[in-house]
């Protein structure tokens, strides 16, 4: 009875060993490759590209464009984020610290061609913060901004709440949002192609 105890005792630390070794061996033969092929691309808010997933406040929100601004050398990117029939932008700098906001078009804010140094939208006063001419270049979708320039005048208001907008050629676009912490993002990488084809 003991004797073949310890013969299965045996024969199942010998199945045991033959499995190791067959999953080590098919590992070795796939290769460092393979485990290479299955890992994540590197994302970050500066290097977003068509087609990848932009995760917030528990929404799914595919990159479809990008505007890349330049202005005397400092440069910054505002992505066109769409989820079904929704846009977003999601405008990311860096200065002395990297700074992101979260912008949703609006309609109903009439802005002529010089803006003033105050503007008021559903109940909140912004101030202008900064303004001037970038240089732009553009991929996938960027709706109507088209110009390969636009002037810009970004305002801010207590509470991280921004303000901007932008002179396309006399075409005023106006988002409004706030600052965010780019932790509050979960980035996933796409194919490098837009979702939502015209």
């Amino acid at each position: 009875m003991l004797t073949w105890l310890w013969i299965g005792i045996v024969a199942i630390a010998i199945v045991g060993v033959i499995l190791i070794v067959r999953q080590r061996d098919a590992g070795t033969l796939a290769g460092n490759s393979h485990r290479e092929a299955l890992a994540p691309a590197n994302r970050t808010v500066f290097t977003l590209q068509l087609g990848d997933i932009v995760q917030y406040q528990g929404i799914d929100w595919f990159v479809e464009g990008k505007l890349t601004f330049s202005e005397d050398g400092f440069t910054w990117v505002e992505y066109m984020l769409q989820d079904e029939n929704t846009i977003r932008w999601l405008s990311v700098e860096e200065d002395d610290q990297v700074e992101v906001c979260w912008m949703e078009p609006v309609s109903t804010l009439e802005i002529s061609r010089e803006p003033p140094k105050h503007l008021t939208y559903e109940g909140i006063t912004y101030r202008l913060s900064s303004t001037g001419t970038a240089r732009m270049t553009r991929s996938g979708t960027t709706m109507n901004k088209q110009a390969q320039r636009c002037r810009y005048f970004d305002y801010e208001a207590p509470e991280n709440q921004v303000l901007a907008v932008e002179d396309w050629n006399g075409e005023m676009e106006v988002s409004v949002g706030q600052r965010i912490r780019p932790r509050t993002l979960t980035i996933l990488p796409g194919d490098g192609r837009r979702v939502y084809d015209d």
